[in-house]
């Protein structure tokens, strides 16, 4: 679950639903504020802050334990178990999936039995020295002298680069796997593990897209 401090005196919680290629499908979330007595589903809340740059100027990116710490200071409790939160998500918002684009025609190399591409989008702007902590953090450098890496879980080959995006308004996380089929949950966890990588940096991730 990822968690957010909203303007100094709230704290929102969220969690993606994924589908059976590792794209995003649905997001819930719940919001608790100072004085307001109660969690509340916040969902529908969550997927409209992504597109008001106000409203992305107010939220933090945090842990669970920094929020954990906030939310005793300010309800004077401890911050419910993730199952607690879960069950004030209230209705999921879902995303619209597609097939994946064709946006390239290279072959699989031999060994491999599947190419994918995905992007993961993210919004709010990165500072200089989290770049260079994600460049000091990635074993490589991508495009343009933007953090990049390359590495290897199981037996698929996983590359990926930060870049701008929607002429320089977001980022993006392009990620490139070679997959064997041994493993197919692999895939998925590397994408969120890389996805936790850039949100700890400060940006919040939008949405999960496979291009091929």
């Amino acid at each position: 679950m990822d968690y957010y401090l909203v303007a100094g005196d709230g704290i929102l919680v969220e969690e993606f639903a994924y589908g059976e290629d590792h794209v995003t499908v649905g997001l819930g979330g719940a919001m608790w504020t100072a004085g307001s007595g109660g969690w509340r589903g916040a969902g529908s809340f969550g997927k409209a802050l992504r597109t008001d740059e106000q409203l992305l100027a107010t939220v933090t990116p945090v842990g669970r334990d920094r929020a954990a710490v906030v939310y005793q200071g300010l309800a004077g409790r401890p911050l419910p178990a993730e199952e607690s939160l879960r069950g004030h998500f209230g209705e999921w918002v879902r995303f619209t999936t597609t097939a994946p684009l064709r946006l390239t025609v290279e072959d699989t190399p031999d060994g491999f039995a599947e190419r994918r591409v995905y992007r993961v989008l993210f919004a709010k702007e990165l500072r200089d020295t989290h770049l260079t902590d994600l460049n000091d953090a990635w074993p490589g450098v991508g495009a343009g002298g933007l953090p990049g890496g390359h590495g290897r879980a199981g037996n698929d080959l996983f590359a990926w680069h930060l870049r701008r995006v929607g002429s320089g308004l977001a980022w993006g996380l392009d990620v490139t796997v070679l997959i064997t089929g041994d493993s197919p949950e692999v895939v998925g966890d590397v994408l969120r593990k890389l996805t936790a990588d850039v949100r700890r940096r400060g940006l919040v991730p939008l949405t999960t897209e496979r291009f091929a």
